[in-house]
């Protein structure tokens, strides 16, 4: 059971958390690779969920090879992507609206605290129709370190005014998961892949199985 009295402010993960974005990239990672001749597995892709750009970027030389073209692969998932997203849209996770329509009504802060780019978060509120919802999205561009380094949720509570161990954090992925608890955040683990790491299980405080069971344990 969460409290609304025990958080001072929320803090929203953004690929996978509020967005059901996952999916999306792993068509466009899957057919890139298909392209330079490669098989990016099902599994391997759940390993990037959450991760930041550098550490995508590593993870697929050691899987692949120091050959494995990067610049090629990175402008062809791009457009694959993007192909995706513009004949599909971006879903928005179950949960999500109500939730963050309850947390309104309590006067409890928020905000986006996302590894992604600034422009491709925007990108992908847009295309899923929440371009309004976020006044405040701390973004990879504004820290030196992304998840699993502790640095966004620190930033974000510090944007918020509000200190850490007061921030409920919201997320879906190990590496989001490390970041909150290295940050001293209280974090509810959402997972958005099937595997799940034990020690994810270990690092979180709780974990639910949506957004809606977040709502749900506050109302109790």
């Amino acid at each position: 059971m969460l409290n609304t009295l025990n958080f001072s402010a929320v803090i929203f993960d953004m690929d996978g958390l509020v967005l059901d974005t996952e999916a999306t990239y792993f068509i466009a990672w899957q057919q890139a690779a298909v392209q330079l001749g490669y098989r990016l597995s099902d599994e391997f892709c759940e390993s990037l969920s959450g991760l930041n750009g550098d550490d995508v970027k590593q993870k697929l030389l050691a899987e692949c090879g120091a050959d494995f073209d990067l610049s090629y692969f990175k402008q062809t998932a791009s457009s694959v992507w993007r192909n995706h997203v513009n004949q599909n849209g971006i879903e928005v996770k179950r949960g999500f609206n109500e939730l963050l329509a309850f947390i309104s009504q309590q006067s409890l802060p928020y905000c986006l605290a996302t590894n992604s780019r600034a422009i491709n978060a925007l990108e992908c509120l847009e295309l899923a129709g929440l371009s309004n919802v976020f006044s405040t999205i701390i973004s990879r561009d504004e820290v030196t370190h992304g998840k699993p380094a502790p640095d966004i949720f620190l930033k974000a509570a510090d944007t918020l005014q509000v200190p850490i161990q007061q921030c409920l954090v919201l997320e879906d992925s190990h590496a989001g998961v490390v970041a909150a608890k290295l940050a001293g955040a209280f974090t509810v683990f959402i997972p958005s892949t099937l595997s799940i790491d034990p020690l994810t299980l270990e690092l979180c405080d709780v974990m639910m199985p949506n957004l809606s069971t977040v709502l749900e344990s506050f109302r109790v």
